[in-house]
């Protein structure tokens, strides 16, 4: 069995000669039979090894003697032992994650602790051929992305290390004979022969009958696992390339994305494009609960000859398509509401950091130009006080030139203005709520005209 591990960890360069290596070691067979290999080969590859224990608090007193246990297998072997005892459940209650979410957050948490604190690059756990082919079923039955449907990687970015699993080349059984031959203890949880977890209904009655009817299955799995991620590298840079024309700004909560240079892709490019920037908002954990159905519904949206729409992904991620712009955002993109009061003459900035600056000509010349950023009121029509402030559900305007009045949703809707930035948007009134003015807009049947005799109010945008 041995052979094969050591293979797999050539072919996959696993594991350096020098490295400090962390081992994630919970009792059971699978991660004593890893660290009784490393333990093996310590000398030989100059390693220095480090276990992380995590009890989850989910089984009292037994889970607790399981770190007794793992404690005493390292002081046999003379290793370095870091133990935690995290309350999971109060956890899980907190971020509202179902248990075994919860309880892998604190693990990883945890193992990216002792990594940090010993200077480690690796982190070696202990999964095996029969762990991905579960993990591949699983994900092929609800649903994933091209690369989750690849399942458990041999090596993957960790915190500012890497993920290392030796042990993808062998299955269960082999492990087991193995911690026989070799007289190995290991601890058993109780909770993995329960059909209450889909993951034990599949290790205990689809992957019996898969095997038996095919003898080769997990070599099978592996194989193409790594065939599918050999085509997911190489198509993954040529998405990056054009992915650039796509994205038209990026932060660590925020993504803003170009649609029509996106609709023009191939369909692979762009299912791998929201793939990679999911990895990027999520930090490279994106929820169990996100699936290809997200994807498609995403896909959807972008396509719709409606120019509008939102979506919510897990986690609070939400995605706004405001015409040929869609964003997908942490942030909260809607504004608060705002209203002051325009002192006249006088100067307001707004919560967008524009200005509003407002002055009286008492002598108003027609022949003016009027610029886009300015209005020029009919202080005559006007009652005071004025008020900038955003707008309101049913807010109309009554237009220059013309007889009627209009929405100001429609007059939105006209200028192509997105939604995340209506909210925010300046609208002037006076003291009867009447709109005066739609800044950069629309201007309203009280500007000033030819007839206009008296003072003007005039006012001024500037923008940040």
């Amino acid at each position: 069995m041995w052979n094969n591990v050591s293979a797999f960890i050539q072919k996959h360069h696993l594991l350096p000669e020098d490295s400090k290596v962390v081992i994630g070691v919970s009792g059971g067979a699978d991660s004593i039979s890893l660290l009784h290999y490393l333990v093996s080969i310590r000398e030989e590859k100059r390693l220095e090894l480090v276990v992380a224990h995590v009890d989850h608090m989910f089984r009292g007193k037994q889970s607790e003697e399981d770190m007794l246990f793992v404690k005493a297998e390292c002081e046999k072997r003379n290793i370095l032992f870091e133990g935690a005892r995290i309350n999971v459940l109060a956890f899980q209650k907190e971020n509202k994650w179902s248990a075994q979410e919860a309880a892998r957050k604190c693990r990883y948490s945890f193992y990216q602790e002792v990594m940090v604190k010993h200077h480690a690059d690796l982190l070696a756990l202990g999964h095996h051929s029969d762990d991905q082919v579960e993990t591949m079923l699983m994900r092929m039955g609800r649903g994933s992305s091209i690369n989750g449907y690849a399942g458990i990687l041999p090596k993957r970015p960790f915190g500012n290390g890497w993920i290392i699993r030796p042990l993808l080349s062998v299955t269960k059984e082999e492990v087991l004979d193995y911690v026989q031959q070799n007289g190995l203890s290991y601890r058993h949880d109780p909770s993995n022969d329960k059909d209450s977890y889909r993951r034990n209904r599949i290790r205990n009655h689809v992957l019996p009958v898969l095997k038996e009817e095919f003898p080769a299955l997990n070599e099978k799995f592996q194989s193409f696992s790594e065939h599918l991620q050999e085509d997911n590298f190489f198509l993954e840079e040529l998405t990056e390339k054009e992915w650039n024309k796509v994205i038209k700004t990026k932060n660590e909560s925020r993504v803003v994305l170009r649609r029509k240079p996106l609709l023009l892709m191939a369909k692979p490019l762009q299912r791998r494009g929201f793939q990679l920037i999911l990895n990027y908002l999520y930090n490279n954990e994106i929820p169990p609960s996100l699936s290809s159905i997200h994807i498609d519904n995403l896909l959807s949206l972008l396509e719709s000859e409606h120019p509008s729409g939102m979506l919510h992904f897990p986690n609070d991620l939400q995605v706004t398509r405001s015409y040929n712009d869609c964003t997908l955002s942490f942030e909260n993109e809607r504004a608060i509401p705002f209203r002051a009061m325009i002192e006249v003459p006088g100067k307001i900035t707004l919560p967008t950091n524009d200005v509003i600056i407002s002055e009286v000509w008492t002598h108003y010349k027609h022949a003016v130009h009027v610029e886009k950023n300015q209005a020029i009121l009919d202080l005559s029509k006007v009652a005071f006080p004025l008020h900038v402030r955003s707008r309101l559900n049913g807010d109309r305007m009554k237009l220059k030139g013309t007889q009627g009045s209009k929405k100001l949703k429609s007059i939105f809707i006209e200028a192509k203005i997105p939604i995340a930035r209506r909210d925010s948007w300046p609208v002037i009134v006076d003291a009867n709520e009447t709109v005066l003015w739609v800044p950069m807009l629309k201007r309203s049947s009280f500007e000033a005209t030819e007839e206009t005799m008296g003072p003007v109010l005039v006012l001024t945008i500037k923008k940040s």
